[in-house]
C-alpha cells in the first residue's frame, strides 16, 4: 500500500511555488517537499535557447531519475537517501503572510484531520509536495502521471519577470547560476506558454482556462489570475488540498 500522496504544485517561474510549497510543509503534518530543481542535468548538457542555455525545458532535467524518486517516494513515504538538494540553498523572499494566518490554517487542517479520521496525514501516509516549474506539460507525462493531486499557481509575464529579475541566482551542480539580460522574455517565458498553453482557451495563459482539459487532467488552478497575495494563495490552497483529499480518500 502506498505511503506517501504525492501532491505537484506547478506554475511559471517566479509564481509563489517554492514559497507556498514551504509554508504548506509547515501547516500540513509530516510533510516533506521535493524539488524538481533538484533533477536538473549538468550545465553543459543543457540545450541552447536564443542562444542562452535553457534551463527552462524538459530536456533540460533528468526525467527518469525524477520518476524513479518519486516510485521509492510513493512506497516508502520518505524522500531517497541518495538525493541532496541543491534547491533548499536558494533563498526566497519574505512570504507576508501573518502568524496569525498560518496558525488558523494548521487548525483547519487538524479539525478536518480529526474529524475525518484521515490517515493522510499522518506518519502512516504522509504528503509530498513536489514542487516544479514543469510537472503537467504534455512532454513530462511520466512526471504528470506519477502525481496524485495537483496544484497550479499563475502570473503574468510582467510580475514573473520582476521577480525572477530581482533574485541574486541559483545553486547549480557546477556553482552558481545567474540570468543573462533578457533570458526571461527570450528563454524562460516562452519555454512556458509553450508547455502551458494547451491548458488555456486559445493558447493564451494570461486569458482564461480551459476547463474542459483542466477537468481531464485534474489540476486545481489557483484563482486571481496571479495577483493575489501569498496570504489569499495559502488559505485557497489549504482549502483547496482539504477537498482533494476528502475526493481522493473518500
Amino acid at each position: 500500500m502506498p505511503t506517501a500522496t504525492i501532491l505537484g504544485l506547478s506554475g511559471p517561474s517566479s509564481s509563489g511555488k517554492t514559497t507556498l510549497a514551504r509554508l504548506l510543509r509547515s501547516i500540513l503534518p509530516h510533510t516533506l517537499i521535493l524539488h524538481e530543481d533538484d533533477f536538473y542535468r549538468s550545465e553543459e548538457q543543457l540545450p541552447f535557447r536564443a542562444g542562452m542555455r535553457d534551463w527552462d525545458c524538459a530536456a533540460a532535467l533528468d526525467i527518469p531519475a525524477l520518476v524513479k524518486a518519486l516510485g521509492f517516494i510513493r512506497e516508502n513515504g520518505r524522500l531517497p537517501g541518495w538525493l541532496v538538494s541543491k534547491e533548499d540553498q536558494n533563498a526566497i523572499g519574505e512570504h507576508g503572510v501573518p502568524d496569525r494566518v498560518i496558525e488558523e490554517c494548521k487548525a483547519k487542517i487538524t479539525a478536518w484531520a480529526l474529524q475525518n479520521g484521515r490517515k493522510t496525514l499522518s506518519a502512516e501516509r504522509r504528503i509530498v509536495i513536489l514542487d516544479g516549474f514543469l510537472l503537467f506539460g504534455e512532454s513530462v507525462r511520466q512526471i504528470r502521471e506519477s502525481i496524485d493531486l495537483k496544484i497550479m499557481l499563475r502570473a503574468k509575464f510582467a510580475k514573473a519577470k520582476e521577480r525572477r529579475e530581482n533574485r541574486s541566482g541559483y545553486v547549480t551542480l557546477e556553482g552558481f547560476w545567474e540570468d543573462p539580460p533578457g533570458y526571461v522574455e527570450n528563454v524562460v517565458w516562452p519555454g512556458y506558454v509553450e508547455e502551458h498553453s494547451f491548458m488555456f482557451r486559445c493558447g493564451d495563459v494570461d486569458g482564461n482556462v480551459d476547463e474542459r482539459v483542466i477537468r481531464k487532467l485534474g489540476v486545481q488552478i489557483c484563482p486571481g489570475e496571479g495577483e493575489w497575495s501569498m496570504e489569499q494563495v495559502l488559505q485557497w490552497a489549504v482549502d483547496t488540498v482539504i477537498k482533494m483529499l476528502g475526493s481522493d480518500c473518500g
